[in-house]
């Protein structure tokens, strides 16, 4: 059977190859980036990961590979920066800004695939020596921390729980019982080891949601303290908590609700709602925004939530989701451009 998802957004078959499970790059400290130097019709990325920004005639930019001489500006956050559902590098937030909404300096992706607040600062912390003087950064998230927020308590550590974090418990437990087995000797070799299930379901989530803000915007802020320390005063610092469907309209474009129906019904895990229909209400997301906003108004760093802002200049008509997360190159660009004039960007 032939999906809207292949007829409505092709591209999204080549972020499937991309993100393939099999092919995981793991890294110290990030635990996972995207794959270096990948080429491809849709994404293509440099020799350290990162996606490439198109600006204007034609140029390219990106951290770990063609680095402007400066000064630079930065968007940093998740898949969305990243650039999931864009048909090609040249249709991203870095490149829409670049190129049409703010083209005055190179706008360099620092989008990282899944991360939360804590592998976004770790990721311009490692990184950061590769780049010149940096006059812009817009951190552009929120809704992986909210979505990681509700794994389990013994998860979460003091860092935060990351995606795929169950599987990493899982493998370092099998790493311990191999080094107990070998401290012990001979005598424990072929017994069965009782280990807990560290994988967690849907089943153990936390259901404490005011507790899932409470925590999810107190590591934020914690991480926004960092990045305004490690920006220096010659760089402008601004958290803009990213639109997200449900979070913005109740009524969607109906490619958005046939792609939306069609995602819930082929998902092996399960349905958005039985998933994360718990942070997806409005209201979560006004709770979480007024504790960023005031948290950043204490640390002295602009806050921006662009959910109301973008949800007043479109219709039910305007396509801008390819699913509940990510945009299509109409809504990359319309998302650029009210973000370029929100910030007063030139």
């Amino acid at each position: 059977m032939k999906l809207h998802r292949d007829e409505l957004t092709p591209q999204m078959q080549e972020y499937a190859r991309f993100d393939d499970r099999g092919e995981a790059r793991y890294l110290p400290y990030l635990m996972y980036f995207h794959r270096a130097d990948y080429r491809s019709s849709v994404i293509n990325t440099d020799r350290a990961g990162f996606r490439i920004s198109h600006g204007p005639d034609g140029e390219t930019a990106s951290a770990a590979g063609r680095v402007p001489a400066g000064p630079v500006r930065l968007i940093s956050g998740s898949s969305t920066v990243l650039g999931i559902g864009a048909t090609s590098d040249a249709t991203t937030l870095a490149s829409q800004l670049w190129r049409k909404h703010a083209p005055s300096a190179p706008w360099l992706n620092f989008g990282g695939r899944c991360y939360n607040s804590t592998q976004e600062l770790l990721l311009f912390t490692l990184y950061r020596h590769l780049l010149p003087e940096i006059e812009e950064i817009v951190v552009f998230s929120g809704l992986n921390d909210l979505t990681v927020g509700r794994l389990p308590e013994w998860q979460q550590g003091h860092h935060g729980a990351f995606w795929f974090c169950g599987e990493y418990f899982d493998a370092m437990e099998e790493l311990r019982e191999s080094n107990r087995k070998a401290a012990a000797g001979s005598k424990l070799l072929g017994r069965r080891a009782e280990r807990r299930r560290t994988i967690s379901t849907h089943d153990d989530v936390r259901r404490d949601i005011p507790a899932v803000i409470d925590s999810a915007a107190e590591l934020t802020l914690r991480h926004l303290d960092s990045w305004r320390r490690l920006a220096g005063p010659s760089a402008r610092l601004t958290y803009v908590l990213q639109p997200m469907a449900l979070w913005m309209r109740d009524r969607h474009a109906p490619q958005e609700q046939l792609l939306f129906d069609e995602i819930d019904r082929i998902s092996k895990l399960g349905t958005w709602e039985a998933l994360y229909g718990d942070i997806s209400r409005k209201e979560v997301a006004r709770a979480f925004s007024d504790k960023l906003q005031a948290g950043c108004e204490k640390l002295g760093i602009r806050y921006v939530d662009l959910n109301p802002v973008v949800a007043e200049a479109v219709t039910e008509r305007d396509w801008i989701y390819v699913d509940r997360a990510h945009y299509t190159d109409h809504g990359y660009d319309l998302v650029a451009r009210i973000l370029a004039e929100t910030l007063g960007l030139s």
